[in-house]
């Protein structure tokens, strides 16, 4: 299934892997659901980390760490949490051997899967010293060739010390529901800034209104029009930090239409009000 959602660049062209550190003032502090054809790293810093990827839910505490393999569909809740990601591109590492490249080949076709929540001492190591050296990176200004080896390195050990299922999504019915959540949560990124109605939203899943509202709650933990706001907070946030637009203009941009309900939701989200948000950076 190719259906990309989130194109964005991360990295460059000549090292595509990016660190964000994400704490509660950050756009994406709430990260909602999405998917992309890179390969994704997270560990909780500090505080707890709800984790669904696909159908599966994890709960990350400090110092725990996940993997979450290309196209998986992941979305997490933070609860007082600080938490890093990395995401990079799986097939930047290949190195022109066939006999290193051939597990890579494998993940990227999806022949196999990386273990979600490995618990390999040698491979948590290698983890860490990822972020460590993808730190170094972007603080310090540090060359990447360190970094390129710290992720050659994780892989050599998942490969060495972690069986990996030859497929994630056990079953057909399973394929199915993310195929149908995929298509939604790619309408409501495309369509957010509209007037949306449940009708709009159970058509493109083809299920009745009643099924329709179940099936997202199951698949995501939260109500449809509850996801719709998250999202539409992170657009204004992000908006609030890279654009000068008026605060009346982008609450309009992203949806709301009421602005006095666009500040009250931003602040129950972020704790602080758009100004003081724009202001805090």
């Amino acid at each position: 299934m190719m259906i990309v959602n989130e194109l964005k660049q991360h990295g460059t062209a000549d090292f595509p892997f990016e660190l964000y550190k994400v704490d509660r003032l950050h756009p994406r502090y709430v990260m909602t659901f999405h998917w992309h054809v890179s390969v994704e790293l997270i560990r909780v810093i500090s505080g707890e980390l709800s984790l669904t990827l696909d159908h599966r839910s994890y709960r990350l505490r400090a110092g725990e760490f996940a993997l979450v393999n290309s196209e998986t569909v992941h979305g997490a809740t933070p609860h007082d949490c600080i938490y890093e990601v990395i995401v990079f591109n799986l097939a930047f590492l290949k190195t022109g051997n066939p006999v290193c490249d051939g597990f890579i080949d494998d993940l990227l076709s999806h022949v196999s899967f990386l273990k979600e929540r490995p618990e390999n001492e040698d491979v948590a190591r290698a983890f860490h010293n990822v972020f460590e050296q993808m730190d170094d990176v972007q603080t310090t200004g540090a060359p990447p060739f360190k970094a390129l080896g710290a992720f050659l390195n994780l892989l050599g050990e998942i490969e060495r010390n972690v069986s990996f299922t030859s497929n994630v999504n056990a079953t057909l019915y399973d394929e199915k529901r993310i195929g149908k959540l995929k298509a939604v949560l790619e309408f409501l990124h495309g369509h957010y800034a509209e007037e949306l109605t449940l009708d709009d939203l159970s058509n493109v899943a083809n299920l009745s209104r009643k099924y329709f509202c179940k099936f997202f709650k199951d698949m995501t933990g939260t109500t449809p029009f509850q996801y719709l706001t998250t999202y539409r907070v992170e657009k204004a946030a992000r908006q609030l930090l890279i654009t000068k637009l008026p605060v009346t203009e982008i609450a309009l941009d992203c949806g709301f239409n009421d602005l006095s309900y666009f500040i009250k939701t931003f602040k129950a989200r972020k704790g602080i009000s758009p100004n003081q948000y724009r202001k805090s950076f």
